[in-house]
């Protein structure tokens, strides 16, 4: 029996776990809650429990790497390799940027860029499947911008303003309100709507992390959809920020502190962009606005698996310059999502 290969993608909300043969074959397939060490209280066991669904009737012997696509990919270690050891598999594990997997996920090229926008949002240029520059992926209190925490987080705050009268009228009043305390909750009246909101909402991010906020991401996209302009202008404003992040790490905005190249003096090269996040592979309103802005400077490829890009990643650092590698990482990427 051959070698067996581990990926991992550990998002805001969700990791999934492939494991995979050296010819890019997926044995199994593992899913638990979020691993994103900022916004949830106990990623490792997330992480295990992804590991262990996928381990699920296969002989951990086997297993001969791994790698982790985990967002803050240093402090992240301690827990990747504390989740590989209670899931009884020898060694330690590879830890990179959950950017890279994005990318890796979807194009066996070695150069491009990426732009995430799920729980959270980062853009980043690969070379040579590294990542040698970066901008944002702060963290929802500095930073994500256009991401679904940063949307839920104004919305939430645009239902408020409305209320009181610091805001134009909106139907995310109704809608946040829904979303947050229950059918019918909306008829409440202005201060009464206000506590109720302001109390539920510091009790959700006290209880499960600021990663709830991207809850409410979907209900402001959906009102713009429908034309409310307040919900439109915050859209279209995250459509923007997000627009911003992505010419950063092409090469077409400005150099900024935040974003400087890791790997030398920057080149734009060759190369796709990736959109990854649930907010861009989703017919979203998001998506719309920004495919519509960076369709007309790159060439677009919509993110797939993840987890498979991390598990290709695995399979070239066993098998490096080996062509079974390379053909490896276009199975995977070809395979269906699951």
């Amino acid at each position: 029996m051959g070698a067996l290969f581990v990926g991992v993608d550990g998002g805001g909300t969700s990791t999934r776990c492939v494991v995979v043969t050296e010819s890019g074959e997926i044995a199994g397939r593992g899913r638990a809650g979020g691993a994103n060490a900022i916004s949830v209280p106990d990623p490792a066991a997330n992480l295990r429990a992804a590991l262990l669904g996928a381990l699920e009737g296969l002989d951990p012997a086997r297993v001969a790497g791994g790698v982790f696509g985990l967002a803050g990919a240093a402090r992240a270690a301690e827990s990747a390799e504390r989740a590989w050891r209670e899931a009884g598999l020898a060694g330690r594990p590879a830890v990179v940027a959950d950017v890279l997997v994005a990318f890796t996920g979807a194009t066996d090229q070695p150069d491009g860029a990426v732009l995430v926008a799920g729980t959270g949002a980062i853009g980043a240029r690969v070379r040579d499947r590294r990542i040698v520059r970066r901008a944002d992926g702060l963290g929802w209190l500095l930073g994500d911008e256009g991401s679904g925490v940063w949307l839920g987080r104004r919305a939430a705050a645009a239902a408020l303003n409305a209320i009181d009268g610091r805001g134009a009228p909106t139907v995310l009043v109704a809608r946040v309100a829904e979303a947050v305390l229950g059918a019918g909750a909306a008829g409440d009246d202005g201060p009464a709507l206000t506590q109720a909101l302001v109390a539920a909402v510091y009790a959700r991010v006290a209880e499960s992390g600021p990663a709830w906020l991207g809850t409410l991401a979907p209900v402001v996209d959906a009102a713009a959809r429908e034309g409310d302009e307040v919900a439109r202008g915050i859209v279209a404003e995250a459509a923007r920020r997000l627009c911003r992040t992505a010419r950063v790490v092409t090469g077409e905005g400005p150099r900024e502190r935040g974003a400087q190249a890791e790997g030398g003096p920057d080149q734009m090269g060759a190369g796709p962009l990736v959109l990854a996040g649930s907010l861009l592979t989703e017919p979203t309103e998001l998506a719309h606005l920004v495919r519509a802005e960076l369709g007309r400077r790159a060439v677009l490829v919509r993110a797939r698996d993840n987890a498979a890009g991390a598990a290709a990643l695995a399979v070239r650092a066993a098998l490096p310059g080996d062509p079974r590698a390379a053909e490896a990482h276009r199975v995977l990427i070809g395979q269906e999502v699951a």
